[in-house]
């Protein structure tokens, strides 16, 4: 084997093992939250987008308690309003039961003695007043709290924990339900996170680049019942699930690497 000859074998084996170390490479500013904010500033505010309560919907489950002097005469009115045991907060909707009052397709719930409120529309603080003004017509100096069930939110994806979560109250973020399922795995695009939303009868689809602090200040930063989050997987991510074509490279980079080794000792 010539000078030339061996050249081009090392050349080729070096492009090889260019091809192998880039496309197992990740861009480390893609994996990082809010990147433009310098991590040798000491104190910055950011201004977040203005918050609206969410509004109560068709087939929402809302938890209605009333509170009075004399806890039995509210009773049948609070019956199977306690979550079973385990229902926690947070816990993915596949490990807990959901009770409560529903949200029919005509926006009433209908509550024992009270009967049909209607309520969609309302944030869960107007529904509470609209509610203590029925209940006062049956009870004394009521005390009405209105929240929702089934405040659920699916983030699926490149996430460590891909499920449809309850969350805990009102006011959620993208940043709070990415927290439930876990957090965006190393393969995961954090600059290109897709959010769904139910408006009336349409979808409303958006990006957010959780890379830039710019998000925080996205009207759709903080979620609404029935959000969807999905979260892209990244090229190296298509690469490193491809275990055949891996495994097929990495032989024929060996093979290739003993070929050529054995040419050049046995010149």
């Amino acid at each position: 084997m010539n000078y030339k000859q061996r050249q081009r074998i090392q050349i080729f084996l070096l492009i090889l093992a260019s091809i192998a170390l880039f496309s197992s490479c990740t861009d480390y500013n893609k994996i990082l939250y809010l990147k433009d904010i310098p991590d040798s500033l000491q104190t910055r505010t950011t201004q977040l987008a203005k918050y609206k309560d969410p509004v109560i919907q068709s087939d929402d489950i809302l938890s209605i308690i009333i509170l009075t002097i004399d806890p039995q005469t509210a009773a049948i009115i609070n019956q199977g309003q306690a979550a079973p045991q385990g229902a926690l907060p947070g816990a993915s909707v596949s490990m807990q039961q959901i009770n409560g009052y529903l949200v029919d397709k005509n926006g009433n719930v209908s509550l024992p003695i009270i009967g049909q409120v209607k309520i969609a529309g309302l944030t869960t603080t107007e529904a509470r007043q609209l509610i203590s003004n029925k209940v006062a017509e049956f009870y004394k100096d009521p005390n009405v709290q209105v929240r929702f069930a089934n405040f659920k939110v699916t983030v699926l994806g490149e996430v460590a924990r891909p499920s449809t979560y309850i969350l805990p109250n009102e006011k959620n973020t993208v940043l709070d339900a990415l927290g439930l399922a876990g957090d965006i795995t190393i393969y995961g695009k954090k600059d290109n996170v897709l959010l769904i939303r139910d408006s009336l009868n349409s979808k409303v689809y958006v990006r957010l680049n959780l890379n830039s602090s710019k998000t925080l200040q996205s009207p759709y930063f903080y979620l609404r019942q029935n959000d969807v989050i999905y979260v892209e997987p990244t090229k190296s991510k298509l690469v490193a699930s491809d275990a055949t074509q891996t495994k097929l490279f990495t032989i024929g980079v060996s093979v290739l690497t003993a070929i050529a080794l054995i040419l050049i000792r046995f010149k």
